[in-house]
């Protein structure tokens, strides 16, 4: 064999070895590290979901494995958790915190929806008045009242004032009452949140005007001055609530007053007539009024 092609033949064996060798370690280096099992925290999670105003039983809450930075106000003893109050929703395998529960001893019901010096205040009004059904919990309304002032003038008709703005919406929906023939009516009902001194204004408004609600942008903080209006404003075009009414209207046509009689002026007084009379030696003076003049 010519010793070209041996040499040849030697010198492929030793670089497929050298590239094989290569390759080998490439391969071996790439090859998937085990992975290591990241560390988990038992904490108690929500075993189904919890609606707002919900009391926590045994039941509701279990203790799972969290992988991962651990909540704030979570807890890996579910007894300290039952008996409390629900404040907002939680969904089920969401952790259970603290912010989310209403204080220890605070129950559960709608009571805990209610922050410390606010009330809770029903008001009842129609389909119509609750902005046809479009308010829910959460929003915020402006609470507009309609009725006749004590003491106003009865021209003025049915007064319509804006009582109160930015008022938060707690709860919406139906009671059910009985009408004077013992008959179920559906009544709507919004609860909204107020202060002590709101919630007596809104009870009586509510039991001696007619309520209405006026739906607004929560984002809108803004609190407009309003003048208010009555009836007898909707016909003349102005606004406000005040004494002008239709008949005292400036474009309306003024009658002249009539005119006084001139007073006759009096007649300038003449002159009386004077006479001297001379007797012996004394003179007296003798006075006559003219005509038309008294002696």
């Amino acid at each position: 064999m010519n010793k070209r092609i041996v040499w040849a033949l030697i010198f492929a064996a030793v670089v497929a070895l050298v590239f094989s060798t290569l390759l080998y370690r490439v391969v071996s280096n790439q090859s998937p590290q085990p992975v290591q099992q990241q560390a988990t925290t038992k904490i108690a999670v929500a075993a189904k979901d919890l609606d707002t105003g919900a009391v926590i039983k045994e039941d509701d809450v279990k203790l799972e494995d969290w992988s991962g930075p651990v909540p704030e106000g979570s807890t890996n003893r579910p007894q300290e958790l039952l008996g409390r109050g629900v404040m907002t929703s939680i969904l089920a395998k969401e952790p259970v915190v603290e912010k989310r529960l209403a204080p220890k001893g605070a129950g559960g019901g709608f009571s805990v929806l209610i922050p410390p010096g606010m009330r809770a205040v029903p008001l009842r009004v129609n389909e119509v008045a609750g902005v046809a059904g479009f308010v829910v919990p959460g929003m915020h309304v402006d609470v507009l009242i309609s009725g006749n002032a004590p003491g106003a003038d009865s021209r003025q008709g049915t007064i319509m004032k804006t009582l109160m703005q930015n008022v938060e919406v707690l709860s919406a929906g139906q009671d059910f009452k009985k009408d004077p023939e013992g008959k179920p009516v559906v009544v709507q009902v919004i609860t909204v949140l107020a202060t002590p001194e709101q919630a007596e204004q809104l009870s009586l408004a509510s039991s001696s005007t007619t309520v209405q609600l006026s739906l607004r942008n929560p984002l809108d903080k803004a609190v407009a001055k309003t003048p208010g209006t009555a009836v007898a404003r909707l016909f003349t075009g102005g606004s406000g609530i005040g004494p002008s009414l239709p008949q005292e209207r400036e474009d309306r046509p003024v009658r002249p007053a009539p005119a006084e009689p001139p007073v006759p002026k009096a007649a300038p007084k003449e002159p009386p007539f004077v006479m001297e009379v001379i007797s012996g030696t004394s003179k007296k003076e003798a006075r006559f009024e003219t005509a038309g003049e008294a002696k």
